[in-house]
């Protein structure tokens, strides 16, 4: 299979949905108002250069969306179709990511990854990324229609 990476664009949001919605996990952590289209071209216009998909004879197969405030980034969406694993490609992504994100200065890049997740927790450890026990994550829903989690 040949597997092509280039930056996410707005238009490719339905299939960006579809990918999403394709897996149980990356279903759970969508929330009606950032992962809505409007919440995602924001999201791309603020981030234009750290967010990648990957695709295959047309088809969208995986995507990482990456920001960052300048100082810290964070990975907030990582997905690949459940039908393409094991192939390299999402490991493909964090590289492309972290590249674009070193080129920007970037020093230090987290992600979230829920408790239950045993794969994408060997995932992020073979990719580098530590385990920090020390911190207590903590959120705060400023639209009633966000939901404010567990």
């Amino acid at each position: 299979m040949e597997i092509t990476v280039r930056p996410v664009v707005i238009s490719d949001y339905d299939s960006l949905l579809a990918l999403w919605n394709s897996t149980e996990q990356s279903k759970r952590a969508l929330n009606p108002v950032d992962d809505s289209r409007e919440g995602i071209e924001r999201y791309l216009k603020r981030n234009p250069t750290t967010c990648f998909l990957a695709e295959s004879e047309g088809r969208i197969i995986g995507v990482i969306l990456t920001g960052h405030d300048g100082r810290r980034a964070i990975v907030h969406h990582m997905c690949v179709h459940p039908d393409c694993r094991c192939q390299g490609i999402a490991t493909m992504l964090v590289q492309r990511a972290e590249e674009a994100l070193r080129r920007e200065g970037i020093t230090k890049v987290f992600g979230l990854v829920f408790k239950d997740n045993d794969t994408a927790d060997i995932f992020w450890e073979k990719q580098g990324y530590t385990l920090r026990t020390d911190l207590n994550y903590r959120n705060k829903s400023l639209d009633p229609n966000v939901p404010q989690g567990r």
